[in-house]
């Protein structure tokens, strides 16, 4: 299945490319607007900030092409901060604007655990993008802001309360853990939307 990797500055995209490629993605790695807008399978990865992410992605018009894409039926999936721009919004820094192509606001964590969360944290899940992966099995996360009980939710895990992993609404997608960094769970999640038809 042709996959088309959205190439950000704002992400890990070498590695997440490597990952895809392993399950079997056709892929092509872009940052062309228009290829993008007229992709049937497209991720979106991201690492760093929200604010400059999201800057990237109106400065190259590419925050428009997501959302052509996404009303023409493409299947979309945000990774990590990929996954909160999906988002209406973030506090992080300033209040700044998202996709909106989810419910939620992406908030900083709040409570006695040391911010960033960093390492494996097991995932309360349910969904085709978890299908043939066990209840309760750990991901790794990199994060100090997360969306809390989206309305989209298909998976959480606890870390100063309880948070949104995935969310899923029709053919949108996303997760705040790496699956890149996951091992055979992370490996299966990304085949699972690969697959996605």
């Amino acid at each position: 299945m042709n996959v088309t990797l959205i190439d950000s500055p704002y992400s890990n995209a070498a590695n997440i490319a490597r990952a895809l490629r392993h399950v079997g993605a056709d892929l092509d790695v872009t940052r062309d607007a228009d290829a993008i807008a007229s992709a049937a399978k497209i991720v979106l990865p991201g690492v760093g900030s929200f604010g400059a992410a999201m800057q990237w992605l109106v400065e190259t018009r590419i925050n428009d092409a997501i959302r052509k894409s996404v009303a023409n039926g493409a299947w979309l999936l945000g990774i990590c901060v990929g996954h909160q721009l999906l988002f209406e919004g973030s506090e992080e820094m300033t209040t700044t604007c998202g996709l909106g192509l989810l419910r939620g606001e992406v908030r900083r964590f709040d409570g006695p655990l040391p911010v960033p969360q960093i390492g494996w944290n097991r995932v309360a899940s349910r969904g085709e993008l978890f299908d043939g992966i066990a209840p309760e099995t750990a991901f790794y996360f990199v994060n100090s802001y997360a969306v809390r009980g989206a309305h989209a939710e298909v998976a959480s895990a606890e870390y100063n309360g309880s948070f949104t992993a995935a969310a899923q609404q029709e053919r949108v997608f996303g997760v705040q853990f790496h699956p890149e960094k996951s091992s055979a769970a992370g490996l299966r999640v990304l085949r699972n939307f690969v697959a996605c038809n």
